[in-house]
């Protein structure tokens, strides 16, 4: 039991189907609360520097499924403060959110609501307060991750945590628009057959939201989660709140879509910005 953390709730756990009902825990869970702990250790740091500037810290999962995330940050992080910190976990799925409710009243977690809503609902979403601390949006399906994008930056999040999901859109653009890019030149050969042109595609909408968060004053940080071996949707996007240059990164945003032939994706890329 050497991997469990001091003061980790059991009960949690074994609802989480970590551990099994006697406590044991076998390699596949092993291996799951690993990738856990290891997201944790990126997470903790952006709380305690929240807590640096303010108590009450906000936070919003996106496409939250059976808030995993949630559960596991409210038990290490927040159910030793003693404020109103609150996490927010979102997703469409009526009956995860009703077994998400009922999980946090068994333990006694006051701080987390659960929300039956997609994540474009949740930008004009009353039930949500107007600034958020950080959003996170872990593999966030069809348009959810590049909505929890929006979303973060309509709530001014310090802090932005995404592992990047459903990329096929700029690759369906990249396929559509191949015929005329092959007239202006040889840099349509790295999405030419479809095989890169998925793959390209998928580099490319990460690249794409990398540079719409920089054009928003955000430094961005990307790294692996995981193995490979664990997931081949392995990436890990942190934005933190500098309030830097926006000129040069807004520029290079619109040239590699022009460069790509994806100029027609610009409103799905560009978001106004917002005074912080």
């Amino acid at each position: 039991m050497h991997e469990i953390r001091p003061g980790q709730s059991i009960e949690l756990l074994k609802e989480l189907h970590i551990l099994t009902r006697d406590g044991k825990m076998n390699q596949d869970s092993r291996r799951k609360l690993k990738q856990i702990f290891h997201l944790y250790q990126f997470i903790e740091p952006l709380l305690k520097e929240i807590l640096q500037d303010h108590p009450n810290i906000q936070l919003v999962d996106h496409g939250a499924g059976k808030s995993y995330l949630g559960f596991i940050l409210y038990d290490l992080f927040f159910k030793t403060l003693n404020d109103q910190s609150h996490i927010f976990s979102i997703e469409t799925r009526d009956e995860l959110v009703t077994k998400s409710q009922e999980l946090a009243k068994k333990l006694e977690f006051p701080g987390m609501s659960f929300l039956n809503l997609s994540v474009a609902e949740s930008i004009e979403s009353g039930l949500l307060p107007e600034k958020i601390d950080i959003v996170t949006a872990l593999h966030a399906c069809n348009t959810a991750t590049d909505d929890a994008i929006r979303f973060a930056l309509k709530k001014q999040a310090k802090f932005i945590v995404l592992v990047p999901c459903c990329q096929a859109e700029v690759a369906t653009v990249l396929n559509k628009n191949k015929g005329k890019a092959l007239a202006n030149g040889a840099l349509v050969e790295l999405w030419r057959h479809p095989l890169h042109t998925r793959e390209f595609g998928s580099q490319a909408t990460n690249v794409l939201r990398c540079l719409q968060l920089e054009a928003h004053g955000y430094k961005v940080s990307v790294t692996e989660l995981v193995g490979w071996e664990h997931s081949m949707k392995n990436e890990l996007i942190i934005a933190s709140y500098k309030d830097l240059p926006r000129k040069r990164p807004a520029e290079r945003l619109n040239e590699v879509l022009e460069t790509l032939g994806l100029e027609e994706m610009n409103l799905r890329f560009f978001t106004p910005p917002t005074a912080q």
